[in-house]
């Protein structure tokens, strides 16, 4: 018998690909979103089969009838373009829809997963990052709306946990890309795509000397449900340890779409990281779980899908 789950954030990207993976395993779903940066058709495939969507901003109380065995919470803006145009609501959702979130899995007796991201390390000075490292975060920068969000949804559920008794998981979530991302999400990988797909010069902001690691999304998935599944309830990060620069990924990009685009340099935006590598080895003891996907074969599928998207649907952009 399948579990009944609710997925806060089910239109955006990963919460898209979690709600589709939580259906092919039996599951019935609940997707709760706004809209305000998900986006309907991520879930249209999803019709016929045990899904219902409600439209709802969690930063209000959320008031669902009948049991729950699992509430995943990913309702927040995730790229730099939409927190910083929306400062307000993505602390507000850090907050106010964590506690709204927490209070149903607690109503409910509900296992909870938050969504965290390796943000939470700000600009790290630790090389690559642990669960145990604290981080280097400017909370009043202007990345701050967000990091801090993170860093305080993860100490309400975690005392959730601690006082009452919430069978509660965090995932730290790096960088992932993969189908379904916005053409103008803002985050390297789909603005890469988008320009060499349009012809235009890829824009790398700095000297594109500066790290990323890039998972793609079904390896996360397949981390989030074992994550969900098991019986840790400390901090994971889910993400890939192979390092590459900025620049080397727009170079990828170019070669993958055989784009004539150039490469061209803006300046570094405030508090931008310089390094981003998960270390994964309490995903690898505690959840037997490491990515498979080469990025090469990735990145092929992601192109593909941004083609279709740049061909006739103007208002994932």
């Amino acid at each position: 018998m399948g579990q009944r789950v609710v997925i806060t954030g089910a239109a955006g990207f990963i919460g898209s690909h979690l709600a589709e993976a939580l259906l092919d395993r039996g599951d019935s779903v609940v997707g709760i979103d706004n809209l305000s940066t998900g986006d309907a058709a991520n879930l249209a495939h999803l019709a016929g089969r045990d899904f219902r969507f409600v439209r709802h901003d969690v930063s209000s109380y959320i008031d669902l009838g009948g049991p729950v065995d699992a509430v995943l919470h990913w309702a927040s803006p995730a790229s730099p373009i939409d927190y910083l145009e929306r400062p307000i609501p993505t602390l507000k959702v850090g907050a106010l829809g964590t506690h709204n979130a927490l209070g149903l899995a607690k109503a409910k007796q509900a296992t909870f997963v938050l969504a965290s991201t390796s943000e939470v390390y700000g600009d790290p000075l630790e090389h690559p990052q642990t669960e145990s490292y604290w981080g280097n975060v400017n909370p009043i920068g202007p990345r701050g709306v967000y990091d801090e969000a993170k860093r305080f949804a993860e100490a309400m559920t975690t005392a959730y946990r601690r006082y009452h008794g919430l069978d509660t998981k965090i995932v730290r979530i790096f960088n992932t890309y993969g189908p379904r991302m916005r053409v103008r999400d803002g985050r390297a990988v789909p603005n890469f795509i988008a320009q060499a797909l349009r012809g235009e010069d890829l824009t790398v902001y700095g000297d594109g000397t500066q790290t990323r690691s890039f998972c793609y999304v079904s390896d996360l998935v397949d981390g989030i449900l074992r994550l969900m599944r098991s019986d840790t309830n400390d901090p994971v990060n889910l993400g890939n340890p192979t390092e590459t620069t900025v620049a080397g990924i727009a170079e990828q990009i170019i070669r993958l779409t055989g784009s004539s685009s150039r490469i061209v340099h803006e300046p570094l935006p405030v508090d931008d990281p310089k390094v981003r590598q998960p270390d994964i080895g309490r995903a690898r003891k505690v959840l037997d779980w490491e990515p498979r996907v080469p990025l090469a074969e990735g990145l092929t599928e992601t192109i593909s899908w941004f083609r279709t998207a740049l061909g006739g649907n103007e208002q994932r952009e």
